[in-house]
């Protein structure tokens, strides 16, 4: 019997020793799996682009796709059943990266601030921070994993098929999307909003619904991130080649003709040699999927946009277009720290309430300080960016930021308990601008935003901070915190004032509402916009007056599809692909 109790305690503890060890070293499997799972992945110094005497040398393709992210890996996946497709990331792989691969990890991506890291930072003129990523897989390696669809109006609206756009959602979401299992503080979420009214419960789902639900997410079950480079695996590995580290330079055309036409890419690889791709016939195409600050960065620098900021960076015109760069919008976001006596499970959002005015309401919970983490400003789901909001945007310079990180050490890790509710305007009105300061690709341009310009878009701010303050004041909160609760004029300073720049705030007054959404306002990084539908590309996305070039990514939204985009991205760059192969193959294109 003794023989039999030792063996089940020897047995109990391997298991808790596999599940340990499954948790925390996914990553390591996953990148050394990826070599065999994903052998057309390359640096981009394996590219050999001798030229031969025609000019175009061996490496011609049916489609180049710049921008391996959201859109481009499922778009690059999908031509490849049928086509050569070359597709090139600026960024590293994702596998094997820790601070990518793990929940736990989420914030630490976003703090490191350094030139290879997977998430590029900047400041908008503004004076907001925001992130764009530089890794294969794109911003679904940096995002808070959220995964829900845009509403039919939405689809309705940019023309879409509603039938094919359900089977690529369907696609992503067989892959690479899992059901969360919902945390405490998302439960607390959930029932704080439907006694404020925002009802019904829908449940666990994907679809865009009025009332309150649980939606899907990208991380699974072990905490470990699934991202859109894993989508490359239903490519047709003999079809596809992914380089890294290939930082294209520009677009190249043809202009011999009436209309300029795409002819190929420059690109950099890892080690600072140039190197040339080109297109192989007068069907094939260039497709820009760099994103909404990437694709019309690429535009510029390519010679397409206004006459007169091309001139000035002296970049040779190709095509005198007013509109790229033009009608960049974020949905401003606004958080309320919500304190607690006892420690909270970290979660990142899982829980999301569609309201009739024009605010969704969002929640974390428990990401503070760590070892790793305390040099660091963070994204939106730790309480240090909270207290970073206390410097008011305009004066958010690298000295403040510095300034802020080193104070910031002595806050003791109590602070750090609780979690957020986030704030955010749907389908902001109030739009900017987005201009080259120099023809380097690996500097971020300048980006404007507007933040609240727009009256309508500070007023929803209001309403859904009052939504947010009645939340933290409901039974629910205090009884699951443990807190006392607490007058609005004390949450808003809580939200504040925990380290620098106490900002004092007189939220019973309108005006101070106001002040407070202007002052802490953040990014969840759903930007969009610079290529619209119409004044850049038609509304197949190619681009107007190009010929063989097509933009396929954000930039051409004038709002961010659902509460979170990242699903609607993801399915775009399927339902376009598909939407390629129908087009020029017809029957036969079997999908």
């Amino acid at each position: 019997m003794a023989s039999v109790c030792a063996l089940l305690n020897q047995l109990f503890l391997f298991l808790l020793l596999w599940l340990y060890t499954l948790s925390s070293s996914q990553a390591v499997h996953h990148q050394y799996n990826s070599e065999f799972r994903y052998p057309f992945i390359k640096k981009a110094s394996s590219f050999s682009s001798s030229l031969s005497s025609s000019g175009r040398g061996d490496h011609t393709y049916d489609y180049i796709v710049v921008g391996g992210g959201a859109a481009g890996c499922p778009l690059a996946a999908t031509l490849s059943q049928k086509f050569n497709v070359l597709l090139l990331e600026r960024g590293g792989m994702p596998f094997g990266n820790a601070n990518i691969s793990l929940l736990q990890n989420f914030h630490i991506t976003l703090s490191d601030t350094s030139s290879t890291s997977a998430s590029q930072y900047f400041i908008s003129t503004d004076g907001v921070l925001n992130s764009r990523a530089r890794v294969l897989g794109g911003g679904t390696c940096i995002n808070a994993g959220f995964y829900t669809r845009a509403s039919t109006r939405f689809i309705n609206k940019v023309g879409w098929d509603l039938k094919l756009v359900n089977k690529s959602y369907s696609w992503v979401e067989k892959q690479i999307v899992h059901r969360p299992k919902v945390a405490p503080w998302q439960v607390v979420v959930r029932d704080s909003l439907l006694d404020l009214g925002v009802a019904p419960f829908n449940g666990f789902t994907y679809d865009h619904i009025y009332g309150t639900k649980f939606g899907g997410t990208i991380f699974d079950r072990f905490g470990r991130r699934h991202t859109a480079a894993e989508l490359l695996a239903s490519a047709d590995p003999h079809k596809l080649t992914v380089l890294v580290h290939a930082t294209v330079q520009k677009v190249l055309f043809d202009t011999s003709g009436k209309r300029p036409k795409a002819a190929g890419v420059l690109f950099r690889d890892e080690n600072g040699n140039q190197h040339q791709a080109f297109l192989s016939n007068s069907l094939s195409e260039v497709i820009l999927s760099c994103g909404a600050i990437g694709t019309p960065q690429m535009l510029l620098l390519s010679g397409v946009g206004p006459k007169a900021e091309l001139e000035e960076m002296k970049i040779s015109v190709v095509l005198n277009n007013k509109f790229v760069g033009q009608g960049m919008a974020d949905n401003p976001l606004n958080t309320v720290f919500v304190p607690s006596k006892k420690p909270v499970k970290q979660s990142l959002i899982q829980t999301v309430g569609i309201t009739k005015m024009g605010v969704y309401i969002e929640a974390s919970s428990g990401f503070g300080q760590s070892k790793d983490s305390i040099q660091c400003h963070h994204g939106i789901v730790s309480a240090e960016i909270g207290q970073l909001s206390t410097i008011p945007p305009k004066q958010r310079t690298p000295e403040a930021i510095q300034a802020y990180i080193r104070r910031k050490k002595d806050i003791p890790h109590e602070a750090f308990r609780g979690g957020f509710i986030l704030e955010k305007i749907s389908n902001p009105i109030s739009t900017g601008k987005l201009k080259l300061i120099n023809t380097n690709v690996e500097d971020n341009p300048s980006v404007t935003f507007n933040y609240f310009k727009h009256p309508h878009d500070l007023q929803r701010c209001v309403d859904g901070i009052r939504m947010a303050t009645k939340m933290v004041q409901s039974e629910h909160f205090t009884n699951f915190t443990q807190c006392d609760k607490q007058t609005t004029d004390k949450i808003l300073n809580m939200s504040v004032s925990a380290n620098v720049n106490l900002i004092p705030k007189h939220t019973n007054d309108t005006k101070s509402l106001e002040q407070f959404c202007k002052d802490t306002v953040l990014s969840i990084w759903h930007y969009h916009g610079g290529c619209h539908v119409g004044k850049v590309v038609d509304r197949e996305h190619k681009v107007l007056a190009v010929h063989r070039l097509r933009i396929v990514d954000g930039s051409v939204f004038d709002e961010s599809p659902g509460t979170n985009p990242q699903a609607t991205i993801l399915m775009m760059g399927r339902y376009m692909g598909l939407k390629i192969l129908r087009d020029r193959l017809g029957k036969a294109a079997g999908v």
